[in-house]
């Protein structure tokens, strides 16, 4: 069905709305409540503060669980699944709620991709079929080894893991990405005993189902945006070369890695292989099968296109190899990455992007390499193409690529300088942008890094409401989920700052449950008042916009945060 115009109500501001998302900023108790990790309370951060306590409309709202479309609201919200509610002003079940459900019903195991793949002992699939060369395929999974629910569940993993055992596969080799992102930051042993449970349960052998190599996911493997292809170069030499330091076991590499350099977190655990009699257990070979057990797309699609893509050459694949490949889920719906997927996403359809451009409003989306698919490909509902080449701009800002604690303004300056510059311009009605430095350095772990790349930001935004004020332009504030406003991790009994052994605080590198700011200030607010809702969240901000900018609201979208008055 297409998409009609919008319908104008008379009612709306007179100048262009401009949507800053502040990436992973949330909002959670301050040191004077004796919460010592908060980034935004402890930063120097008078603009971002001052639009929290003052604006003139000021909401908290829901970027997390269900309100996001997770599976429940004790699961993290995350900047994929956002931007998506963001853009689509409705709520729909995303990656983790549709895997679980599938994994849960076994309908993941009846569908024809799982068929076609693993089978049955009575109907093989590829990996239960002899090879060229009559040997068995051996199936390989690879994914981010956590409970995290954020790229992946270990949950999933097992199950399909036990259903190969149960259709009779010989072979499976596990190649885990260390986590200590999405959970606590030095949880990896917990996860990898509970794999190495499961498959002794299943071989008792200890030779036939096994882990094979690994990996912090920020060190190997799980880049995103083409921001270092190196970083998967390093986990195709680890996966499939099977050239990375040797170890008897999982266990063995991790515990000597931590021995070797003190302090170093689950991300940025160096590669690592498992050898027997000095050789690779698991290397991927031709012929085999392999599962990218990542359900969430942004650091799948570059490990993918290195096992699928013809003429690939972002590195070169030594040695090349060709395999039966799939991925949870498909990662980019219109490059059809990776090609055959095990569970399809979400179908979503009616984005606010799509209303403006049947309406002939002209919109600019902006951020640093980090984020830009989100304001793009996500906020279009998983869609990296534009509805009206004409009507919509979108600029990306390269990212830099180094640890983001050495850097932690990142392109923030360069971004507010575009978008003033978008603004001024008088092209655009709409305007979005993403700042990253709450997510990405929150992920870090590094308070004071995260403290100062909110002060940068801060001053951004400053500089940005003067050019918003001399521009007549209406300024919304929000973010997607919560980070850098919890960084250190809370006793779970107690509620109080956890701490190690030598004294210092246990670092929090993960999203959070809390709400985040929604604010709107400039020209024309004055005429809106915030609606009575119980239940505000993302997906109620496309209504807000086209609420503010003067439209009817289209059928199925979740209600206007304000409303005239």
């Amino acid at each position: 069905m297409s998409v009609s115009a919008l319908k104008s109500n008379g009612k709306g501001i007179q100048g262009p709305l401009v949507l800053v998302i502040l990436d992973g900023v949330g909002l959670f108790k301050g040191k004077d409540q004796g919460y010592p990790g908060n980034a935004l309370d402890l930063a120097n951060a008078p603009t971002i503060k001052g639009l929290i306590e003052n604006a003139p409309i000021r909401l908290q709202i829901q970027a997390h669980g269900t309100a996001v479309g997770m599976p429940s609201d004790d699961d993290m919200g995350n900047s994929e699944v956002g931007h998506n509610a963001i853009g689509a002003g409705r709520i729909f079940d995303q990656g983790a709620k549709l895997v679980g459900k599938a994994v849960a019903s076994g309908a993941i195991f009846s569908d024809e991709r799982w068929m076609g793949f693993i089978g049955t002992k009575d109907q093989p699939g590829a990996a239960l079929k002899p090879k060229e060369d009559g040997s068995m395929p051996v199936v390989h999974f690879m994914g981010l080894l956590s409970d995290g629910n954020v790229h992946s569940h270990i949950d999933h993993l097992l199950a399909m893991v036990r259903k190969c055992h149960e259709s009779g596969v010989e072979q499976v080799r596990i190649h885990i990405l260390l986590d200590g992102r999405d959970v606590n930051e030095v949880s990896a042993l917990t996860y990898v005993d509970q794999l190495e449970e499961t498959l002794k349960e299943l071989d008792p052998s200890g030779k036939n189902y096994r882990i094979a190599s690994g990996g912090g996911r920020m060190n190997i493997t799980m880049d995103r945006y083409d921001a270092n292809w190196p970083m998967v170069e390093k986990g195709w030499k680890t996966h499939v070369a099977g050239q990375a330091p040797g170890f008897a076991s999982a266990t063995e590499a991790i515990e000597k890695y931590r021995q070797d350099q003190p302090g170093v977190i689950d991300q940025d655990l160096p590669p690592f292989v498992v050898e027997e009699n000095g050789q690779p257990v698991g290397r991927i070979q031709s012929g085999d099968c392999v599962i990218f057990f990542n359900f969430r797309g942004d650091r799948a699609i570059e490990m993918s296109r290195a096992f699928t893509e013809e003429g690939f050459s972002e590195f070169k694949r030594d040695p090349e190899v060709k395999v039966h490949f799939a991925g949870m889920m498909e990662y980019d719906g219109d490059l059809r990455i990776p090609p055959l997927y095990l569970v399809p996403p979400p179908e979503i359809d009616h984005t606010l992007s799509e209303y403006m451009a049947r309406t002939g409003l002209k919109t600019y989306a902006l951020s640093e390499t980090q984020k830009f698919g989100h304001v793009t490909y996500f906020w279009n509902g998983n869609n990296s193409q534009k509805f009206d080449e004409n009507l919509e701009v979108w600029e990306e800002i390269p990212s830099d690529v180094i640890p983001f604690e050495q850097k932690p303004a990142m392109k923030a300056p360069e971004i507010t300088a575009a978008l003033i510059k978008a603004l001024k311009s008088g092209e655009f009605s709409f305007l979005r942008v993403n700042y990253a430095n709450g997510d990405m350095v929150g992920h870090t772990g590094v308070l004071q890094a995260a403290i100062d790349s909110i002060e940068t930001v801060d001053k951004c935004l400053k500089d940005l409401i003067g050019a918003c004020e001399q521009s007549g332009a209406t300024l919304i504030v929000t973010a997607d989920h919560g980070n850098c406003e919890e960084m250190i991790e809370s006793d779970k009994k107690t509620g109080e700052p956890k701490k190690k052994k030598d004294g210092s605080y246990s670092a929090k590198t993960s999203h959070t449950l809390n709400p985040v700011p929604f604010v709107i200030t400039g020209a024309g607010v004055e005429n809106f008042k915030a609606s009575d809702l119980s239940d505000g969240g993302l997906s109620n901000i496309a209504a807000t916009v086209l609420t503010l900018m003067g439209y009817e609201v289209p059928e199925g979208y979740r209600p206007s945060l304000v409303q005239p008055g």
